[in-house]
């Protein structure tokens, strides 16, 4: 039997769930090897210790210091670059991003996206048998041909670059009532995809506080 999770009800809990697995019955003085479930999550902007398990004291992160406690931490961590696309770029391929053609972070106005030659941590896991997912922040590219479904991923839901490039100050007023000569000014409505489609648009602070959009 395979068990499948549904995308949306994940983000109640502010995670994605990349993939499952078929469950395999235990047996007595049988072991049978088992392909674990495989959740990751990688988070803009946090600091080493932002969380209980790493010295936060100013609020508590339960179920990250449960997975913390329940799995494996490692203290030491290397990343290729410190901005959105490309961070993502090495994470998803092992390549250095640079390599690959993506540096620093795609605007919502980019013509370009991760190539896909590139074999991403999703098409390796498929040709395992998994069932992939992807809930968040995309950003290797907002044109269909780049999207996650296109590059190993069964199912999509979330943004498709940073939360930040829409045409609102960072205060939650638009910037046509603020600023019409700022750089904001040329950034769309911020899109909410699932699968391939548009399903809808972010349009201020509240909806982007909405349950829809807290994992983004």
């Amino acid at each position: 039997m395979v068990k499948l999770i549904n995308l949306k009800s994940a983000i109640g809990i502010g995670t994605a769930s990349l993939m499952t697995v078929p469950s395999i019955a235990q047996k007595p003085a049988v072991f049978k090897q088992c392909t674990p479930n495989i959740v990751l999550i990688l988070m803009d902007d946090m600091g080493y210790g932002d969380i209980g398990r790493t010295g936060a004291n100013q609020y508590e992160t339960p179920n990250l210091n449960r997975l913390a406690s329940q799995g494996m931490q490692f203290t030491w961590y290397y990343c290729p670059q410190a901005v959105s696309s490309a961070s993502r770029a090495g994470l998803l391929t092992g390549c250095y991003p640079n390599r690959i053609g993506i540096s620093g972070a795609l605007m919502p106005w980019a013509t370009v996206g991760i190539n896909p030659e590139e074999t991403t941590i999703a098409e390796m896991l498929k040709a395992k048998g998994y069932h992939t997912g992807i809930i968040g922040k995309w950003h290797l590219g907002h044109h269909r041909e780049f999207l996650p479904l296109q590059n190993g991923f069964d199912e999509y839901y979330g943004l498709p670059y940073s939360n930040d490039m829409w045409p609102v100050d960072f205060d939650g007023i638009p910037m046509r009532l603020k600023d019409t000569t700022s750089s904001k000014m040329k950034d769309p409505e911020l899109p909410l995809i699932e699968g391939n489609e548009k399903v809808g648009e972010v349009k201020n602070s509240e909806a982007k506080a909405s349950r829809d959009c807290m994992a983004m």
